[in-house]
């Protein structure tokens, strides 16, 4: 079987796939028509999120039998159209989710402690100490919103804590020891802390908006390692303004491109880059900490990414 690599990943990948025997081709810098010219050619393919992945271009691979996605979700496909022509998708929640576990962690510890503002003043010689006390976690509850790989992974990072941990999922029965499930109303009426840990659906897009935000009794802090469309950034900024959202670990914005490289595009004519007015209040505000879409992307789950893919195409084609 042939496979063509779209995006660069741990040398483990094509090295192992070669050991199995496999024929791995590289190309990572051929526009999308000149790869949909020869992917006739391929078994399988490999990509991170370079392109989507729709109808016309799986029509032009005829031959495929998988596609890998090195990451946890799958929205860059089409899914539904894949499936038709029998084409196995591959992805790797597991690779990753200990990662993104961390990184909600350490978003909402450095938000709890101010830690983010108390390092830019010492910085510059402010020694503020009243102004930099923070709150602790304990004693409250963190409620988490899909409980797959990544919301899992954060629970049982709080196990450590004297917190009470709640989810709510459409799938039924997933609560376990680190979490109790329940419905999307008790999660509004008791939560201190929402996380976000859900994959880009039509369900979950825009979900997080001034009228979900306004069900929940308590004032709370919103953390998001998920995806970035499913806040809507001014009813954020507002609610961030009126305190009913204390604060906001955002590793992912609404602003960003399918691709996940890059969020503004320079105005050629004026040679500057133009920013919402939303995101502006975000890059000033104290009580928000912002990450590139990173929360994922360590140097250990660089190697878990890759090695799942592997040892998922050597179950299936091997």
């Amino acid at each position: 079987m042939r496979i063509l690599h779209l995006d660069s990943n741990h040398t483990l990948l094509t090295n192992q796939l070669n050991d199995l025997g496999f024929t791995n081709d590289e190309d990572y810098t051929s526009t999308k028509q000149e790869i949909e010219a020869k992917i006739h050619l391929y078994d399988g393919f490999i990509i991170r999120s370079r392109f989507k992945i729709d109808k016309h271009f799986l029509d032009k691979a005829t031959n495929l039998k998988f596609i890998g996605r090195v990451g946890a979700g799958l929205e860059n496909i089409d899914c539904t159209y894949a499936a038709s022509k029998n084409i196995k998708l591959i992805a790797a929640p597991e690779g990753n989710r200990n990662a993104v576990g961390e990184h909600s962690l350490g978003m909402l510890l450095s938000l709890f402690n101010k830690l983010n503002k108390a390092d830019k003043e010492v910085r510059i010689g402010k020694w503020l100490r009243e102004e930099n006390r923070g709150i602790e976690l304990d004693g409250r509850t963190v409620g988490l919103i899909g409980y797959g790989n990544m919301g899992k992974s954060f629970a049982k990072k709080l196990r450590g804590f004297d917190v009470e941990v709640l989810c709510y999922d459409i799938k039924p029965n997933v609560g376990d020891e680190n979490c109790k499930q329940v419905s999307l109303s008790e999660l509004q009426e008791k939560a201190d802390v929402l996380s976000l840990h859900t994959p880009q659906t039509k369900l979950t897009k825009q979900m997080v908006n001034s009228t979900f935000i306004n069900k929940f009794k308590k004032p709370f802090w919103l953390i998001n390692t998920a995806r970035g469309t499913s806040v809507v950034t001014k009813d954020l900024v507002e609610a961030l303004k009126s305190g009913k959202i204390l604060g906001a670990g955002l590793d992912v914005l609404e602003y960003e491109k399918s691709s996940f490289e890059n969020l503004f595009q320079k105005n050629v004519t004026s040679n500057t880059v133009e920013m919402p007015e939303a995101f502006c209040y975000l890059i000033s505000a104290e009580n928000v900490i912002l990450s590139p879409h990173v929360a994922g992307w360590t140097i250990e789950s660089k190697e878990k990414l890759a090695q799942t893919i592997v040892d998922k195409i050597k179950e299936k084609f091997c």
